[in-house]
């Protein structure tokens, strides 16, 4: 297995500007469970200080930080505050780096050459109370495609590589480089966004719900061959859309079905994975691990959402993932409600999965005979 690194690249770069890779085992831990989290928070709150348009010298930077750390925590030992030790290190060579490349001297005198640490309760009133939820609004510019929004906000935020990016867009990673090149070309003709407000916010809510359902996502089942679950990546989807929840304008029936469906799949995490590390089938998972907790925090939230008239595809899949919790045994699940969720759901979010599903539910409550009559005429992507 190679060794971790970190891959500092200079503007215009054609290489993956990947910010970790997996490495042995005294640095995958800081890798999957620190790192990541920290270039995105880097990325965010930097970025918030010298505006969006910086975004490739920002994003150098956080390379830099996270470079510097892995050549010298492992010689000299981990920092006692090393998220703040991090930051200095990214905002000291973006300073540098402005000051060379321009005369910026607003920018310069705004943030100052000492670098302070980052305060939990800085924002002004109306902003985002998280730098890493703003730069997710931010990066889903109206002006930018979906699929440039959703690759540009698992780049920069989620700290997700290329090739991870790639997967979960169902595209390549050319198409990846492409989208991330025209999404920053984008910031950098933008203003400052900091003092977004209400309706340009809702109107990017629904990229932001979708950004956060590929991040649980790519936790759950992880596109890493080497690691079947990746629950950092759970944890963060939740932490973000409970910050999410609490903003004005979050605070809607999707926004809370989504959560509810975190909630629900997280509770069955420690039940899902071997001893070996592979996956287990929900009908070889010991029920007795699911978490009792997650699931009632899943129940809670799933009520609350069932307000409005909006249906969407959140709503769906966590009722589905209710009836997998709620039932004692596979047995006893109610297969009828589960098959009926998924045709319901292919009308709200139409998907070859969810015929497959489908078939699977009916198999299971009427027989297999029953099941593959529901695949007649179904043909699979190619």
């Amino acid at each position: 297995m190679p060794r971790a690194g970190v891959t500092r690249l200079g503007r215009g770069s054609h290489r993956d500007p990947n910010v970790l890779s997996p490495g042995t085992p005294d640095t995958l831990g800081l890798v999957d469970h620190f790192f990541r989290h920290e270039y995105g928070k880097l990325v965010a709150t930097l970025s918030r200080r010298v505006g969006v348009h910086e975004l490739e010298a920002v994003e150098d930077a956080a390379q830099s930080a996270l470079a510097a750390a892995l050549e010298r925590w492992p010689l000299a030992g981990q920092p006692e505050q090393p998220s703040a030790w991090l930051f200095r290190v990214a905002h000291n060579a973006l300073i540098e780096d402005l000051r060379r490349r321009t005369q910026r001297r607003r920018i310069l005198e705004r943030t100052g050459r000492d670098a302070p640490e980052p305060e939990a309760d800085s924002f002004l009133a109306g902003e985002l109370r998280d730098d890493l939820l703003r730069m997710l609004f931010v990066c889903c510019d109206d002006a930018l495609p979906d699929a440039s929004q959703l690759a540009l906000a698992l780049k920069t935020v989620c700290g997700f590589d290329v090739r991870e990016i790639a997967h979960r867009l169902l595209t390549s990673e050319a198409n990846v480089y492409k989208r991330l090149a025209r999404a920053r070309a984008r910031l950098r003709e933008v203003p400052d966004l900091g003092d977004l407000e209400g309706a340009p916010l809702a109107s990017r809510l629904p990229s932001v719900h979708g950004i956060l359902y590929l991040l649980f996502t790519e936790g759950y089942l992880s596109s890493h061959a080497e690691v079947a679950i990746r629950r950092e990546l759970c944890d963060e989807a939740l932490r973000l859309g409970k910050l999410l929840a609490e903003h004005p304008v979050g605070r809607v029936p999707e926004t809370a079905a989504l959560l509810a469906l975190m909630h629900l799949q997280a509770a069955r995490l420690a039940a899902r994975r071997s001893l070996a590390g592979g996956l287990l089938l929900l009908a070889e998972q010991d029920r007795t691990l699911w978490d009792a907790q997650q699931i009632r925090l899943g129940l809670e939230w799933l009520a609350r959402s069932a307000e409005g008239d909006v249906l969407s595809r959140y709503h769906v899949e966590a009722g589905i993932a209710a009836e997998h919790c709620l039932a004692p045994s596979l047995a006893e699940t109610r297969w009828d409600r589960v098959a009926d969720s998924y045709r319901l759901l292919d009308r709200v979010a139409p998907s070859p999965l969810n015929t497959l599903n489908r078939a699977v539910a009916v198999a299971e409550w009427k027989g297999p005979a029953a099941g593959l009559a529901e695949l007649e005429g179904f043909e699979p992507p190619a």
